[in-house]
C-alpha cells in the first residue's frame, strides 16, 4: 500500500492512498471507537481533540499514545478527519474550521451525525475537502466494547456519487454495512432510529423501576428474555407480533394499569397512555384488535384510564370473554 502523502498535496479521491492518517474532532463516545476500528483496519490515528475529563479518558483508553490537540491541529495532521460532535454543534464547527483555513484540499471530512447528510459540510467542500456522512446505527458506551459492536452494524451513508466507493470502503473496514440514505431523507431516517432506540431505553428503564416498586428483586433478569423475544418477534413480523391487553382489547386491565401508575409512578402515565393509543391504532389497522372491543378501550385511553364498571384492582389478566392471550 502507498504511504500517506506527507506533503499534504491535494489528492483526487481515486488516487487516495488505501491507508490514511486519522484525526478525531470530539472525543465523545463515538469518535474514539470509530478511530480504533480504523486502526484495526490499518489506518493510523494521529490526533484527537477533547475538552472534558471524560473525553480525555476515553481517548486515552481507546487511542493510547495518540496526542490530544486542538481541532485545528487535528486537521493539520490528518488526511481523514472524523467530526464526532453533537448534531447541533456540527454546522458551527464546520463553518469555523473552514473560515480559519484549517480544511485542506483533498482532505476527507467525515461527520457521524444521523440528522445531516453532506450538505452541512458545504463550507469544507468549498475549501476543497471530500465530504462524507457516515452514521453508525448503534448505541455507544465509550468503551472498547463499542469497537466489537461495529461488526455487522449498519451505517447510514450519504456521499457524492464520486465518493460512494470511498464511503463504502471505510464503512466495511470498520466492520459495518453501508445503507445509502438520500440527503433529504436524513432527518426522517434519524427520527426513526431515535424513536426505536432512544425511547426503548426510556421504556426499559421505567419498566425496571416499576418492577422494583412491585417487589421484583431482579427486574433485569425478568425482562431480559421477555424483551429479547419481543424484539426478535417485532423485527421478524412487525405489527403481527403485537400481544398484550391493548392488542386484545382488555379495557378493564388497561384501566387497572393506569390506576396503579397514577398511584405509584404518575410520571409514567402520559407515556403509557400515548404508547397504548398508538398500539391500539396499529392493532386495529392490522386486524388484531376487534372493532367491537376497540371502542371501550379507546374510551378508557381517552379518559386517561377511567372506566365505568371495569376492574381497577389489577387482579384479572384474562382476555375479554375468556379469549386467549
Amino acid at each position: 500500500m502507498n504511504a500517506p502523502n506527507a506533503a499534504h498535496e491535494p489528492l483526487d479521491a481515486r488516487d487516495r492512498p488505501a491507508r490514511l492518517t486519522v484525526g478525531v474532532v470530539g472525543a465523545g463516545r463515538v469518535g474514539p471507537a470509530l478511530a480504533a476500528a480504523l486502526r484495526l483496519a490499518g489506518h493510523r490515528p494521529v490526533a484527537v481533540s477533547g475538552v472534558s475529563d471524560a473525553s480525555v479518558r476515553r481517548a486515552a483508553a481507546l487511542l493510547p499514545d495518540v496526542p490530544i490537540v486542538t481541532p485545528a491541529e487535528v486537521l493539520a495532521r490528518a488526511e481523514l478527519v472524523l467530526l464526532t460532535v453533537p448534531d447541533d454543534a456540527l454546522p458551527g464547527l464546520v463553518e469555523g474550521l473552514a473560515e480559519t483555513g484549517a480544511v485542506r484540499p483533498g482532505q476527507l471530512i467525515v461527520h457521524t451525525s444521523g440528522r445531516y447528510g453532506t450538505r452541512v459540510l458545504a463550507p469544507a467542500l468549498r475549501a476543497g475537502a471530500l465530504p462524507l456522512a457516515l452514521h453508525p446505527a448503534m448505541t455507544f458506551t465509550g468503551t472498547s466494547v463499542d469497537v466489537q459492536r461495529l461488526a455487522g452494524c449498519s451505517f447510514g451513508v450519504t456521499a457524492p456519487a464520486e465518493l460512494r466507493l470511498a464511503a463504502e470502503a471505510l464503512v466495511i473496514e470498520m466492520g459495518g454495512e453501508p445503507e445509502w440514505v438520500a440527503e433529504e431523507s436524513r432527518p426522517l431516517y434519524h427520527a426513526a432510529l431515535a424513536l426505536g432506540a432512544n425511547h426503548l431505553v426510556t421504556l426499559v428503564a421505567q419498566s425496571m423501576e416499576l418492577l422494583r416498586t412491585a417487589g421484583v428483586e431482579a427486574p433485569d433478569r425478568m425482562l431480559g428474555p421477555l424483551l429479547g423475544a419481543a424484539l426478535d418477534n417485532a423485527l421478524r413480523s412487525g405489527d403481527a407480533a403485537l400481544t398484550g391487553p391493548v392488542a386484545r382489547g382488555d379495557a378493564g386491565t388497561v384501566a387497572a394499569h393506569v390506576a396503579q401508575l397514577r398511584e405509584h409512578a404518575p410520571q409514567a402515565v402520559a407515556g403509557y397512555l400515548a404508547m397504548a393509543r398508538t398500539t391500539a391504532d396499529r392493532a386495529l389497522a392490522h386486524g388484531l384488535l376487534k372493532p367491537e372491543l376497540a371502542e371501550d378501550l379507546l374510551d378508557v385511553l381517552a379518559d386517561g384510564g377511567s372506566t365505568d364498571g371495569g376492574s381497577t384492582d389489577g387482579g384479572s389478566t384474562d382476555g375479554p370473554k375468556g379469549e386467549d392471550r
